[in-house]
């Protein structure tokens, strides 16, 4: 056998392998990196098992989920083809594909017993999701584009091995060995803004924004994002006041905590306070306006101000007490 050192796939694989006391879950489409996944851990012993999610999007998504299966049978894994059951949305295919994925990876690894699911997915896709992240006026939390490592569910971590390596070398990786791998037509159908980002990489190559000046971007800005999440930690866990009500769902903040803090870790411990209070998904645009246009001013003026973000209440007092509630249900007028 090749020895993993001399062999980067092999070598960006080997640690995620056996450091699960729970077994592991290859998320197994067909293409070339998701097939150099489940070859490579095969060529390095691994008793791991491989599911194929099936969309039902395609005519050949079934076909290609069973021969994902023949391939992997042939290197004694264990396999299982997930369908993705039910009607599909209109708008938003794309991202209620990839949700209901993760969900049904989720879902069979607790079934078998695995503590670890791993993706092929690589730096080329690291890439474009911090392009798409960037085109959509994404902070330093989405420039940091996908982790290496993230919980998927209680108990079950989403792993990426081949985060860093081109796509390219795993392309190569199988064709070397002759392994076959299918290419799916929706990496290349104008109608996803993925691959019409995709179609223009020649373009932004030639003016030096590469995929792996990309990814660098992601590594730089994973780095910040994680000093700026434990400062606002921190300066959360000091501007909470202690409930007065008996209102489970509320809380409040010392505002005096707040204005002197930095504006970028006043946004995040508004965010953490928004999401203990039950808001909904937020755009930080709202967000940005709501502490920096309006909060932010009212506490230095110690004037009092209400807004409503994402279905929760935040008011501020001219003590300068923050408050977070979920906002009372609108009144509609009836017709006498």
């Amino acid at each position: 056998m090749t020895d993993p050192l001399d062999d980067p796939v092999l070598h960006a694989l080997g640690p995620w392998l056996g450091r699960s006391g729970r077994g592991v879950l290859l998320a197994v489409s067909g293409g070339p990196d998701s097939s150099a996944l489940m070859h490579a851990a095969a060529a390095l012993g691994s008793a791991v098992q491989v599911a194929t999610v099936d969309h039902g999007l395609r005519p050949d998504s079934g076909p290609e989920a069973e021969g994902v299966g023949r391939a992997a049978r042939a290197l004694g894994l264990p396999h299982a083809v997930l369908a993705w059951a039910g009607p599909k949305p209109g708008t938003g295919l794309q991202d209620a594909a990839r949700a209901a994925r993760y969900a049904l990876l989720a879902a069979h690894a607790e079934a078998i017993g695995a503590g670890l699911v791993l993706t092929g997915h690589t730096r080329d896709d690291q890439a474009e999701t911090v392009l798409m992240r960037l085109s959509a006026g994404s902070g330093p939390a989405g420039l940091a584009g996908m982790r290496t490592e993230r919980p998927l569910a209680p108990g079950i971590a989403l792993g990426r091995p081949f985060l860093a390596l081109p796509k390219a070398m795993l392309v190569a990786w199988c064709e070397a060995r002759g392994i076959r791998h299918v290419h799916d037509p929706a990496n290349a159908d104008p109608r996803f803004a993925r691959a019409r980002l995709r179609a223009t990489w020649a373009t932004l190559e030639r003016e030096g924004l590469s995929p792996a000046r990309l990814a660098r971007l992601a590594e730089r800005a994973a780095r910040d994002d994680d000093a700026l999440r434990v400062a606002a930690e921190t300066a959360f866990a000091a501007a909470l006041l202690p409930e007065k009500s008996t209102d489970a769902a509320a809380l409040r903040l010392d505002g005096a905590v707040l204005v002197a803090l930095p504006e970028a870790i006043v946004l995040r411990c508004l965010d953490a306070a928004l999401t203990r209070v039950g808001a909904l998904p937020r755009r930080l645009e709202r967000l940005e306006s709501l502490v920096l246009e309006a909060l932010l001013p009212a506490l230095r003026r110690r004037e009092p101000i209400r807004r409503t973000l994402a279905g929760i209440l935040v008011a501020a007092d001219t003590a300068g007490t923050v408050s977070l509630a979920p906002a009372p249900p609108r009144r509609h007028k009836t017709a006498d």
